[in-house]
């Protein structure tokens, strides 16, 4: 994540006519070149997230969600909760700290000098998307994740850090970005999941370019972004703040539209002293 919480590591269950309402029948687009995924295009079914619902952020631990949440994301070592719309969380963009090793030297972003370019903040290599050919070789170990997260009966996938290229010294480009996350969008719908676009403001306008169907936000209250990704997404926005001051400004002039939340740093689990879940 860029602006907050702390990540770990890893086609829901009927949620009642209000998810079902919101059902997307998509036509996944005909492969058309190298980035593109292979295949000919045929309906794929999908479920959206409500808008407007009870959300919970649980990416570093699973619990039992409130009562009134309807929406859950959660990491993709986790389950699904039965009833609930649910969202699996993939780190695709960088190398967890402890996967680093499970990863080709090669697929590792490297500068000039041959060193790792690494996000200081989380201690993660930037993972190098930055061919068509090296996109594939991404793309197809995040898919078996991906596939993961279908098989567990999860409703769609939050791929972090497609923001990264910004942190890649000026080495990947937002055209890779799009490129790589088309490889995911496809397969996630093919899989009947719906994808959420994660932060990254600046390519909220290009979302249907990139097959992203919803946005998971990190404090686009705090941050004043919260008009970009409703107006992109039509108001399918899923919301985190991580301070009083962005859940109160969020609140204020979207807490009638967005589904939004307040969580700690960590997104810890209700036995840890720092959990905190406001949603008002």
């Amino acid at each position: 994540m860029t602006k907050g919480a702390s990540r770990k590591g890893g086609r829901g269950t009927t949620a009642g006519a209000a998810l079902l309402a919101v059902a997307l029948a998509v036509t996944a687009p005909a492969g058309c070149g190298p980035d593109d995924p292979v295949g000919t295009a045929k309906p794929r079914t999908y479920r959206l997230p409500p808008r407007h619902a009870g959300f919970d952020y649980q990416i570093g631990g699973a619990y039992p969600p409130a009562r009134g949440v309807r929406v859950v994301s959660r990491d993709r070592s986790d389950s699904p909760v039965p009833g609930l719309y649910n969202i699996c969380y993939v780190n695709a963009f960088q190398a967890q700290p402890q996967e680093r090793s499970d990863w080709p030297a090669d697929l590792l972003l490297r500068d000039g000098g041959g060193r790792l370019v690494v996000d200081e903040d989380w201690d993660e290599p930037l993972l190098d998307i930055g061919t068509p050919a090296k996109r594939r070789r991404v793309a197809a170990r995040v898919n078996r994740w991906i596939d993961g997260c279908a098989k567990k009966g999860f409703d769609a996938v939050e791929p972090d850090n497609y923001d990264s290229y910004t942190r890649s010294k000026h080495l990947l480009t937002a055209a890779d970005a799009l490129a790589f996350t088309r490889l995911l969008t496809g397969h996630a719908h093919a899989r009947e999941l719906a994808v959420g676009q994660k932060n990254t403001a600046e390519l909220a306008a290009r979302r249907k370019a990139a097959g992203l169907d919803f946005a998971v936000t990190e404090e686009c209250g705090q941050y004043d972004e919260c008009e970009v990704y409703a107006k992109a997404f039509d108001d399918l926005v899923v919301d985190i703040e991580y301070t009083d001051r962005g859940l109160r400004k969020a609140l204020a002039r979207w807490g009638g539209r967005l589904s939004i939340v307040r969580r700690d740093l960590d997104v810890s689990t209700p036995d840890a002293p720092e959990y905190v879940r406001e949603v008002r």
